[in-house]
């Protein structure tokens, strides 16, 4: 198989510049016979306006600038040419075919980024990094990724891996050299690092719900019967006519979906069908869609009308997000007296007691009341302000492999205090060390690297 790979570095589709990647032993020699000079030998790190010509026929097809990097010196650790030339899909292509016919061949998903991997030019976590730094949807997020790709994280796991081998070397020569037990001083010592280690590994996996939150946002569902206002809100929410509001009921009859943030968190916000009974054949199957989303949903937002009494139908509704996370959008306040969610309740809403702490009033139509709306959806996950956080762990597989590392440790511990041999006990702490070594790729396996790489996109 050829060594050297290409692919288009930034997005398909017409623009202004594309820029096409080769990396690989092969990378520059092929870039001579793009632009048709052997002796082009540019000083690395240097950029040169060329020509570039189709290898069979000679024609020129563009003025690319050429880029190269040379081994080690580069994003892969090997040979790297750069050529960005003009952004037309049909000349990106042919770009690529030439490279292809000169012996490169397609990269996959993630090849660059996991040659950078295999060369020592970063760890996992930092590479996975640049995956969520390119998928990053809020400033935040985007913050979080850059703190990852620099290394922070493997810079917190490196003190937990090296007191833990201290530990694990402690116990393997007690195995190996003393026939007695360890001294009582030497055995609270040791349980005392490992309680620390543990300590401080569940403080770094607790930082996992709010960079999951950063990372990955709410689904956040707009219910209700027809006509309380959903599709409004929706609009009013999105700050845009993104879903069609008329006075005819049942007007929604499927989902839309749009995103947007609420400070540093994406909201995946969701307009259903209005909630009834109905013989009408496509609205019944957008409520039977609507009741599905509720259920998918991180929290839901049930609206009421506060300028009509509470109806049966409501009840009902009410009724069925019980066992859910819910708040209550009271709407159309513009068409009361009083916005005074108190007189309200206390007025045509008075079962609604009880849930006083889920109301907010608000008005779709004059946009009273949506900023408190927008508070109480990500509170109940972010009560405090997490954008000037410190380090988060963002992903999910990160927090598994710290949570799987805390408990091992904890259970050897329990073993130290059970008096079970050291054997035993270095079972846990064997597993936990290469827990947080997966973290970073130390201990890795090649299945988990090919499923890992293939959510990156193609030239990453």
């Amino acid at each position: 198989m050829p060594n050297t790979i290409v692919a288009l570095a930034t997005p398909t589709g017409r623009s202004g510049i594309g820029v096409i990647r080769l990396s690989g032993d092969n990378a520059f020699g092929i870039s001579q016979k793009l632009i048709s000079d052997n002796g082009f030998a540019p000083s690395p790190r240097t950029t040169h306006l060329k020509q570039l010509s189709d290898p069979k026929t000679g024609d020129v097809i563009d003025e690319a600038l050429i880029t190269y990097f040379k081994t080690p010196h580069s994003f892969t650790g090997e040979d790297v040419v750069e050529i960005s030339c003009h952004g037309s899909p049909v000349l990106l292509r042919q770009v690529i075919d030439n490279c292809l016919s000169l012996g490169a061949r397609m990269a996959e998903a993630g090849e660059f980024s996991l040659r950078a991997l295999a060369n020592g030019r970063m760890d996992l976590a930092e590479a996975e990094a640049i995956r969520d730094l390119i998928d990053a949807q809020t400033v935040a997020s985007a913050r979080q990724a850059v703190r990852q790709m620099r290394g922070e994280l493997s810079h917190q796991l490196q003190p937990l891996k090296d007191e833990l081998l201290n530990v694990i070397v402690v116990l393997e020569s007690a195995l190996e050299f003393v026939e007695d037990d360890l001294p009582a001083m030497q055995l609270e010592n040791v349980r005392k690092s490992l309680t620390e280690i543990a300590a401080d590994t569940a403080k770094l996996a607790d930082t996992f719900k709010a960079g999951h939150l950063i990372r990955e946002g709410l689904r956040v569902a707009l219910i209700g019967r027809p006509n309380v206002g959903k599709s409004s809100l929706f609009n009013a929410l999105l700050g845009s006519d993104r879903a069609i509001v008329t006075e005819i009921a049942g007007t929604t009859r499927d989902q839309i979906h749009e995103r947007f943030t609420i400070g540093d968190i994406p909201i995946s916000l969701i307009d259903t069908a209005g909630l009834r009974e109905t013989t009408d054949t496509v609205e019944s199957i957008g409520v039977a869609r609507s009741k599905a989303t509720m259920a998918d949903a991180d929290i839901v937002v049930v609206l009421l009308d506060a300028s009509e009494e509470i109806e049966s139908e409501d009840h009902e509704i009410l009724d069925s997000v019980q066992d859910l996370n819910f708040i209550i959008a009271l709407n159309k306040i513009d068409k009361q007296p009083s916005s005074d969610v108190d007189k309200l309740i206390a007025g045509k809403h008075a079962k609604l007691g009880h849930l006083r702490p889920r109301i907010t009033p608000l008005s779709a139509k004059t946009g009273e009341g949506i900023d408190d709306l927008c508070n109480a959806i990500i509170r109940p996950f972010a009560p405090q302000d997490i954008s000037s956080a410190g380090f988060l762990v963002s992903d999910a597989r990160h927090h598994d492999l710290l949570q799987r590392a805390k408990s091992d440790i904890e259970q050897s511990v329990e073993q130290l205090d059970q008096k079970l041999s050291e054997e035993i006990v270095l079972i846990g702490l064997h597993n936990a060390l290469r827990y947080l070594g997966q973290i970073t790729g130390e201990t890795t396996t090649e299945d988990m690297l090919t499923r890992i790489f293939s959510t990156f996109c193609i030239g990453k």
